[in-house]
C-alpha cells in the first residue's frame, strides 16, 4: 500500500472506466472500493434478477480494473464483516488502507447524495465528489436551462441537446428537415415467426455464484432468476448493441409502441441497463445508431426515434429529478389514495393486458416504454393508485431502473402527478387504444368494444369516470377540451352507467386481499 494513497469509492451504477472518479486515477497510488450491501437491496425490494446482474456487472467491472493494474478492495454480500451500508463499508476500507482522501463521481440517487454530505465529517478526510460527466447536460446546466419556466417541455430541450452533440445535424438544421418523426412511429405490429431474436448470453462462473446468493438471500423478492440472459460485461454489452443494430434499429421505430403477447421485445434495444450502469457510453451508443443512417442501414425515423429517447427523453428526466427532488417524490396532483393491487405482484388478474405486460415482468425485469405508460401506468393513474406506491413498484421491477430516471418518468409522465410541469396531459385512455396497438386484447376475457356493464372493458368505464372525477382540475387543459366536450355530449343515463361500471369494478379491486408491497 503505497502511503498516502486515495480511495475511489465506485458505486453500482458506475462501472466505466472513463468514469469521473478514474479520470486521474493511478493503479500504483489508488484503491478501488466497490460493495456489495444489503441496504441497498432492500430500500425497496429489487427484482431478482435485477440485483444479480447488478452484482454480476460489479464483479466483473473489479476483475476489469485488477487486470488494467488496479488494487481493487472487493466487499461481497456475503463478507462476515459487511456493515449492509455504504457508510460503513466506506468507513471501513478508509481505515483498511490509511487513505489521505476519498474520490467518488456523485450519485444517481437524491438519498445517497445526502448521505455522501456526511462522508468526510464522519471519515475525517476530505471526500471529493466529482460531476457525472456520462450526461451532455450537467444538473447546473439543466437547472439553468429550467430557469423561469412554469412548465418543462422536452422537445425544446431535445432539439438543444441535438446542436450541443451535433447527432443528425446538418448544420443548424435538422437532419430531414424535421426534429421529430415521432408520428410516424406508432404502427401496430403482427406476429412474426420469423423475427430475428435478441442477443443473450449465457452465466458464466462469476453469474453463476451470484445466482446462487441471490436465490439464497432474496427468495421473497419479486422475480424470477430462470433464464438470465443479461450482458455483464462491457465486451457483452458492446455485442448486444451490435446486434440491435444489425437486427433491430431499421424497425425499431415503426413498431416501438406496438404490443404484442408472444413477443415482449419486438425491436426494442435492451440497451437500458447496460447504459444505466456504466457499461455502455450513451453518446457512444447514439453516435454508432447514427452512423447506421449514415450508410443506409436504417432509416431517419427509426434513428431519430432512438436517439432522442437518449439525448433527449433521458438526459431530461434526469435533469427534472434534480431539479425537483426531494419534495417531487411526494407529490399527488389528483389526491388519489388507492393502494397499488396485489395483481401487480402476482399478475393474477382477468385484464389479459395486464396479466401479460405483469408476467413479463415476473419472468424478464423488462417491459418497453409503452407495455409501461400505457398499460400498467395508465391503469394505475384511472384505478386512483396513490403515485408514491407506483413509483416503488416500477423501482422494484424493472432492471433499468434507478430513481433519476424511474422517478420522473412515473411521477411526471405516467401518472400525472406533478399537475403539467413535466407532461402537457395525462397519458389516459381506454381499452380502444390498447385494441389498437396490441393483440392482448383478443383473448381477454372482457370485451374491449363494450363500454359498460358486464363483461366490458374495465379500461373504457375507468377512463371516463377518471376525467369525470378530476374535472375541476383537467377541464382548463387545452389538450383535453375535445374529451370533455364528448363526456358533455353523453346523456345522463350513460354518464350514471360509466360512474356505476367503474364503481364497481373499482370495489372488487378493494375487497381483494392485500399481501403485497406492505
Amino acid at each position: 500500500m503505497v502511503t498516502g494513497a486515495r480511495l475511489i469509492f465506485i458505486l453500482g451504477d458506475q462501472l466505466s472506466p472513463s468514469i469521473s472518479s478514474l479520470k486521474d486515477a493511478s493503479p500504483g497510488r489508488d484503491v478501488i472500493l466497490l460493495c456489495e450491501v444489503a441496504d441497498e437491496t432492500r430500500y425497496v425490494r429489487h427484482h431478482k434478477k435485477k440485483i444479480a446482474f447488478l452484482f454480476s456487472a460489479m464483479r466483473h467491472f473489479a476483475e476489469e480494473m485488477r487486470q488494467a493494474g488496479f488494487q481493487v478492495d472487493y466487499i461481497r454480500l456475503d463478507d462476515p464483516a459487511n456493515t449492509g451500508s455504504f457508510t460503513g463499508e466506506l468507513e471501513r476500507a478508509a481505515a483498511r488502507h490509511a487513505v489521505e482522501r476519498v474520490c467518488v463521481t456523485e450519485p444517481g440517487e437524491w438519498r445517497v447524495a445526502e448521505m455522501m454530505k456526511g462522508w468526510a465529517a464522519r471519515l475525517g478526510i476530505p471526500v471529493e465528489i466529482r460531476e457525472d460527466t456520462r450526461f451532455l447536460c450537467s444538473r447546473a446546466a439543466f437547472s439553468a436551462w429550467a430557469e423561469g419556466r412554469k412548465q418543462m417541455r422536452m422537445e425544446y430541450f431535445y432539439r438543444d441537446m441535438r446542436r450541443k452533440s451535433g447527432l443528425l445535424m446538418r448544420g443548424d438544421a435538422p437532419e430531414g428537415g424535421r426534429w421529430n418523426y415521432d408520428a410516424d412511429n406508432r404502427k401496430p405490429a403482427v406476429p412474426d415467426l420469423f423475427a430475428e431474436g435478441h442477443a443473450g448470453f449465457s452465466p458464466d462462473a462469476t453469474t453463476g455464484r451470484v445466482l446462487e446468493l441471490v436465490a439464497a438471500r432474496f427468495a421473497d423478492h419479486f422475480g424470477s432468476l430462470e433464464d438470465f440472459r443479461f450482458a455483464v460485461t462491457r465486451a457483452d454489452a458492446e455485442m448486444a448493441l451490435d446486434h440491435f443494430i444489425e437486427h433491430h434499429l431499421a424497425l425499431f421505430g415503426d413498431y416501438q409502441d406496438a404490443m404484442l403477447s408472444a413477443d415482449p421485445f419486438l425491436h426494442h434495444s435492451l440497451l437500458s441497463a447496460y447504459i444505466n450502469v456504466g457499461l455502455l457510453d450513451p453518446l457512444v451508443v447514439c453516435r454508432r445508431v447514427e452512423r447506421a443512417y449514415l450508410e443506409g442501414k436504417a432509416p431517419l425515423n427509426c434513428v431519430e426515434g432512438f436517439i432522442r429517447q437518449i439525448i433527449g427523453w433521458r438526459e431530461y428526466v434526469r435533469g427534472v429529478y434534480w431539479l425537483k427532488m426531494p419534495d417531487y417524490a411526494q407529490a399527488n396532483f389528483f389526491e388519489n389514495d388507492r393502494p397499488l393491487p396485489d395483481f401487480y405482484w402476482t399478475a393474477e388478474t382477468d385484464l389479459n393486458c395486464l396479466k401479460t405486460v405483469i408476467s413479463e415482468t415476473r419472468d424478464n425485469a423488462y417491459a418497453h416504454h409503452i407495455q409501461r405508460l400505457m398499460i400498467t401506468g395508465n391503469f394505475a393513474m384511472l384505478a386512483g393508485v396513490r403515485p408514491a406506491d407506483i413509483h416503488r413498484w416500477y423501482l422494484e421491477v424493472y432492471v433499468d431502473a434507478f430513481e433519476w430516471v424511474e422517478l420522473p418518468n412515473v411521477i411526471g409522465m405516467s401518472q400525472f402527478a406533478d399537475g403539467g410541469f413535466l407532461g402537457s396531459k395525462p397519458y389516459a385512455a381506454g381499452g380502444n387504444y390498447i385494441g389498437r396497438m396490441s393483440d392482448y386484447c383478443e383473448t381477454c376475457r372482457y370485451d374491449v368494444k363494450k363500454k359498460t356493464g358486464e363483461g366490458a372493458c374495465p379500461f373504457n368505464a375507468l377512463y371516463w369516470d377518471f376525467l369525470d372525477r378530476n374535472a375541476q382540475r383537467l377541464r382548463g387543459n387545452p389538450r383535453l377540451g375535445p374529451v370533455y366536450s364528448t363526456w358533455d355530449r353523453m346523456g345522463g343515463a350513460q354518464k350514471e352507467d360509466t360512474r356505476a361500471s367503474a364503481a364497481r369494478f373499482l370495489a372488487g379491486i378493494d375487497a381483494l386481499p392485500r399481501t403485497y408491497g406492505q
